[in-house]
C-alpha cells in the first residue's frame, strides 16, 4: 500500500479550531513543509500540542507570530518571546506542563489510557486545578491524556507504508505523537520503496500513518 500524496490531498484535513499534534524539539525534526501549509491555509483558532513553541521564524512558531493559533499545550515557550508577549496580553492560552510529564500524557492518550500519576509539580503552581491522590503515603497529580485531531510528524527515510525513520535528536516527540492521533501525516525527507528500510530502523511502524508528503531536509544534530 503505497501511502504518498501530494500535499494538496491533505489540506482538505484542516479546519478551524482543530488540535493538532506537532513534532520537534526547537524546529530540530519538525515538518516545515507542513508548517508552511498550514501558513497558506490560514486556519486560525488551533490548539497545539508539541515540546515548545520553536522560534517565531521557524517551526510551528511562525503559526504563532501570524495569529493562528489559540492554545499551546507545551514544556517551555523560552525560544519565542512571541509567545510570551501574546500569552501576558490575554491573547494566547499557554499550558506549561514539564516535559516528562508531557510526553507521558501523549503516550497515555495513544494506549488508551486514563491518565498518568505522577509526583511532579506536587506542591507547586503545577498541582492547581489537578486531582491529588496518595498511595502507599506517598502523594501524586492525576495528569490527564492528551490527543489531537492531526498529528504532523517529520520522517528522515520513511518507505511507501510509513515505516518510519528519524536520524539522531530528530526522533524527539516523533515517534509518541504517532500513537495519538486521529490522522498521522509524515513528512518524509526521503522515500523508498517498501523493504528498503531495515526493520530495525522502523521507528515508528508504518500502520500508525495514514499519509505520506515529500518534505525538504530539515535540521539535523
Amino acid at each position: 500500500m503505497n501511502k504518498v500524496v501530494d500535499i494538496e490531498k491533505v489540506k482538505p484535513f484542516f479546519k478551524d479550531g482543530m488540535t493538532l499534534m506537532i513534532g520537534g524539539f526547537l524546529a530540530c525534526g519538525t515538518p516545515e513543509k507542513l508548517i508552511d501549509m498550514l501558513l497558506e491555509l490560514n486556519v486560525k483558532d488551533l490548539t497545539i500540542i508539541a515540546n515548545d513553541t520553536s522560534f517565531p521564524d521557524r517551526g510551528l512558531g511562525r503559526l504563532v507570530v501570524n495569529g493562528q493559533v489559540k492554545k499551546v499545550i507545551v514544556s517551555h515557550i523560552g525560544t519565542n518571546p512571541e509567545t510570551g508577549r501574546l500569552m501576558n496580553e490575554g491573547k494566547l492560552e499557554v499550558e506549561l506542563c514539564p516535559q516528562g510529564t508531557l510526553i507521558e500524557r501523549i503516550r497515555a492518550g495513544g494506549s488508551g489510557l486514563g491518565g498518568v500519576l505522577t509526583p511532579t509539580g506536587v506542591g507547586t503552581i503545577v498541582e492547581e486545578g489537578k486531582q491529588k491522590l496518595t498511595i502507599n503515603g506517598k502523594e501524586y497529580l492525576l495528569e490527564l491524556p492528551l490527543r489531537a485531531d492531526v498529528a504532523l510528524i517529520k520522517g528522515s527515510i520513511v518507505d511507501e507504508f510509513g515505516n518510519t525513520f528519524y536520524k539522531g535528536t530528530t526522533r524527539n516527540f516523533n515517534p509518541i505523537i504517532a500513537f495519538a492521533a486521529d490522522t498521522v501525516i509524515v513528512e518524509a525527507e526521503e522515500i523508498v520503496k517498501v523493504g528498503e528500510l531495515r526493520p530495525e530502523d522502523a521507528m515508528t511502524p508504518g500502520v500508525l500513518v495514514d499519509y505520506i508528503i515529500k518534505g525538504g531536509e530539515g535540521f539535523d544534530s
